[in-house]
């Protein structure tokens, strides 16, 4: 089902680099957290921020590339739904904490088993009533990714997602990455990356080869030299194909949310599915002319995102 959106980005932010840049430079300093660590089936863990009050409604919030609980965009979303009423708990992902994981694994775009596992912790804290997922950029493919990809098995408390700068198809975000225009952001996430693999390789002796890691620069390299290898897949294609949400957004059975600017210079033609999601019943994308990647200011510094996740809830969503 498409959406029209009503998103006006303010004048004074020209641009998909204003939009997408000057949102992360906020200062959400009114969050508090209490950290909890998950321990993983295969003896690695991830760590949950909470910011709960013992409400009976969860968010549980997934963030991008490269990114973790304390950036703008995450405690920005926590605070919004606090105030609203809903318990918040951001996750982690595998060594985005700022704790090197136990195992050679990474996390990745697609790594769903992980987020089951967020989600049996949260039910065994809590018993709540209503639980939501919001997610951007990576964070938001894994999640569309999961809800097909699990179909039936997903809980009955987990009742809606809303999701934002999806790279719907990791293939050609990749590629749409790796145009020129984008070398500021690409140099910058291969930066942290390798720094990521460093860190890695001198707690685990012998798991990690860096030898060439400064030759890797850009994501294909290093998702064909680390993250494909790393969890079984052929190569960066393969992967990249294996966890593409595009393929499992038919199996979706619950009310989702895709939000995808279309001056997004992260995302390439195929991360906006019109066409396949026209007809899905469960499926919702909207597409702002404006808003960058993981940006969509207001005037005075606020964000659109957890206004429009918010939004979308109390839209779908009955007790």
């Amino acid at each position: 089902m498409l959406i029209e959106s009503t998103y006006l980005s303010p004048w004074y932010l020209p641009g998909a680099d204003l939009q997408t840049v000057v949102p992360h430079l906020r200062s959400i300093r009114d969050v508090t957290y209490k950290r909890q660590r998950v321990e993983l089936d295969d003896g690695d863990f991830v760590d949950v921020d909470w910011s709960a009050e013992g409400r009976d409604r969860l968010v549980i919030i997934v963030h991008g590339l490269e990114g973790h609980a304390g950036r703008p965009y995450m405690r920005s979303t926590v605070r919004a739904f606090n105030r609203a009423g809903w318990d918040a708990l951001a996750w982690n992902m595998r060594a985005c904490s700022g704790e090197v994981n136990r195992t050679a694994g990474f996390y990745h775009a697609g790594l769903s088993a992980d987020l089951v596992a967020v989600l049996e912790h949260a039910m065994q804290v809590r018993a709540y009533k209503c639980i939501a997922l919001v997610g951007f950029s990576l964070g938001g493919n894994l999640i569309l990714k999961y809800l097909g990809e699990q179909r039936t098995r997903v809980p009955t408390e987990l009742r809606a997602a809303a999701t934002f700068s999806v790279p719907c198809d990791l293939a050609d975000a990749a590629h749409a990455i790796h145009r020129p225009r984008n070398a500021f952001y690409l140099r910058r996430f291969i930066r942290n990356l390798r720094k990521k693999v460093r860190k890695k390789a001198a707690a685990l002796p012998g798991l990690i080869d860096v030898e060439g890691l400064d030759d890797l620069r850009d994501l294909r390299a290093f998702d064909s030299r680390y993250t494909a290898p790393v969890h079984g897949y052929a190569s960066a294609d393969d992967y990249w194909a294996s966890n593409s949400c595009v393929h499992f957004l038919s199996e979706i059975r619950i009310p989702a949310l895709i939000v995808n600017a279309g001056n997004d210079t992260f995302l390439g033609s195929e991360c906006y599915p019109l066409e396949a999601v026209r007809p899905l019943d469960h499926v919702y994308m909207e597409v702002p002319k404006s808003g960058g990647h993981v940006g969509f200011p207001l005037k005075g510094g606020a964000c659109w995102m957890e206004q429009r996740a918010l939004q979308f809830f109390n839209e779908v969503l009955s007790d």
